[in-house]
């Protein structure tokens, strides 16, 4: 099965060597994304709602890139700098997945950079 590697300009550029994301048959794997503006590569500001949101919209695009919508995630990861933001996380994150939202894990991890308080990275399915 060939894969097809995925690029937007509508998503942060990726910050390393790796792809946005790869289609490997009806598959996408997007890699972890984070709260950065596409088109100025910079933090968004705010809290974690706002960090939440940004990113969401960033994974959002590159699906979109590949054929797909949030609608099609299947498999969510989130990783927080701090587990005490996970409420507010996760009432962002519902208005995303209003229904039938995909499964979902979520880890506290240390984050590349002081600022940044959430990546998350998803699969998603195309038929």
């Amino acid at each position: 099965m060939a894969k097809k590697v995925v690029l937007t300009k509508n998503a942060p550029a990726p910050g390393g060597h790796y792809s946005q994301a790869i289609v490997a048959g009806n598959e996408i794997y997007v890699a972890g994304s984070g709260p950065f503006d596409p088109e100025t590569h910079e933090l968004v500001p705010g809290g974690i709602a706002e960090q939440t949101r940004r990113t969401l919209d960033n994974i959002a695009a590159i699906l979109e890139a590949a054929g797909a919508t949030l609608a099609d995630t299947v498999k969510v990861t989130v990783f927080l700098k701090d587990m005490s933001d996970f409420r507010d996380m996760d009432a962002a994150y519902q208005t995303y997945f209003p229904t039938d939202p995909p499964a979902r894990t979520t880890v506290q991890a240390e984050l590349f950079g002081a600022a940044r308080l959430i990546v998350v990275d998803a699969v998603a399915r195309i038929d």
